[in-house]
């Protein structure tokens, strides 16, 4: 099989999303989200099991009804500084958002990730989902969806000419011709467009890799447009194989669509495995999961966050879902108009919509080693995803993940059994981007 299964981990502390009771795990320090330590152990354990990345998520917004994990956790460019001179070859993706950031200091600060790593990096764009988050940067409101991904498309425009300032070869350093730096080699961007000016150059040059690989998460039409145009790895949501397939086949029709080619865009579905000695203790385990977290209350609350941290508490919870459309078209517009047109549909009340929500649904990666193996090969083969970002609760389950889980799908062919290259680019298969100013000399 010449196709290979890309893996990822996404590292929480003590908990995200549907982990909310996970800081009660006594195997889990109360520290875990800002504990250095403990995410440089989780990269050193998926590096030793050859994964291709290591992702940490961010948003800049709370309420006290959020995730523990979100109240209290570790810039992840800071935190991937660190991680980087403790590892030597899996990748560092850092979630930052395209809204609340310049394209300068974005390029500067992942460039710099890039070259402390030896070319590693990687940017998660994000146009930011929580509405509040604006009030943190002295903004009344939240930018509107056309606004936020058309300044997310200049923003990765901007920030992939600035890691283009210095040519390959812009630094001699020729000490008996005294020429440290060749000028002809350095450029300034000089752009200007409809959302930035940026002048230019960048203070620092290309990595071994090149540029930072470009990562998305597009669930809406802008979002998956936004990664068909400039997406090199993707984070999918998940769902059933069959949503996972049409998502995959979408996302794939768009990037041929626009000129790219297709193996290209690597499709990371979210998954999280739950790894047992039988599938029937693997089954417990998850129900038993699933109970630990359930919450009403904190559930409730979580709602709120689609429709810009609402209040749900204030209606009654037996009466029809109230009217908050329009609170979602700032935020999550596309998770926020599905729970509405759901509740339409169906009828439900308030207390409905968070139980069917939440209902239990088991990961289909769930139960023995050779089961778990099973499925991700299933969704791998027949296009469902071209590889997993997995979420573990403890570092024990990564553990049993990668000593057991791993070894099966290496033998069936379907991981590799070393890594390919010492860059990100190199071990995703992807080509180095050619500078464009020496792009342009040689035409």
């Amino acid at each position: 099989m010449t196709r290979k299964l890309h893996l990822a981990v996404s590292a929480y502390g003590v908990g995200g999303p549907g982990q909310h009771g996970l800081w009660k795990d006594p195997r889990v320090p109360k520290n875990a989200s800002i504990d250095i330590q403990y995410y440089i152990r989780q990269a050193q354990i998926a590096e030793q099991a050859l994964f291709d990345a290591f992702f940490v998520v961010d948003s800049q917004f709370i309420t006290a009804d959020y995730p523990s994990h979100y109240l209290n956790r570790l810039e992840p460019l800071t935190l991937l500084s660190a991680v980087a001179t403790h590892t030597s070859r899996i990748g560092l993706v850092a979630t930052a958002s395209s809204t609340y950031n310049s394209p300068f200091n974005l390029a500067r600060r992942f460039a710099s990730l890039d070259q402390i790593s030896g070319g590693r990096a990687a940017w998660n764009v994000v146009t930011s989902f929580d509405t509040g988050t604006s009030r943190n940067y002295g903004l009344d409101e939240h930018l509107d969806y056309a606004t936020r991904y058309g300044r997310a498309l200049e923003a990765v425009q901007v920030v992939r000419g600035l890691w283009d300032s210095y040519e390959d070869d812009a630094f001699p350093a020729d000490l008996d011709a005294n020429v440290f730096l060749d000028p002809a080699k350095l450029h300034a961007l000089n752009h200007v467009g409809e959302h930035f000016k940026v002048a230019g150059p960048l203070n620092i040059s290309r990595s071994p890799q090149g540029q930072p690989v470009i990562f998305q998460a597009g669930v809406s039409e802008e979002g998956r447009n936004l990664a068909a145009q400039v997406a090199e790895g993707i984070y999918a949501p998940g769902g059933s194989q069959a949503e996972a397939q049409a998502y995959f086949r979408d996302i794939k029709r768009r990037a041929e669509a626009v000129g790219r080619d297709p193996q290209h865009v690597l499709i990371f579905t979210g998954a999280t495995p739950v790894v047992a000695g039988t599938d029937d203790e693997a089954h417990r385990r998850s129900r038993e999961i699933f109970e630990e977290d359930n919450d009403f209350d904190r559930k409730l609350g979580f709602l709120g966050r689609s429709f810009g941290a609402y209040d749900f508490s204030r209606h009654d919870l037996d009466a029809p879902f109230p009217d908050v459309a329009h609170l979602a078209e700032k935020g999550g517009r596309t998770a926020g108009q599905a729970i509405v047109d759901r509740a339409a549909a169906e009828n439900l009340t308030l207390r409905q919509v968070v139980d069917t929500l939440t209902e239990y649904k088991p990961s289909p990666f769930t139960g023995a080693p050779d089961t778990v193996a099973d499925a991700i090969e299933e969704w791998f083969v027949t296009g469902a995803a071209d590889g997993l970002n997995l979420r573990f609760r403890a570092l024990e389950d990564l553990e049993r993940f990668a000593g057991d889980v791993v070894p099966v799908l290496q033998k069936r062919g379907l991981f590799r059994t070393e890594y390919e290259a010492d860059t990100l680019r190199g071990n995703l298969g992807l080509p180095i981007p050619e500078n464009r100013y020496t792009a342009e000399v040689a035409q």
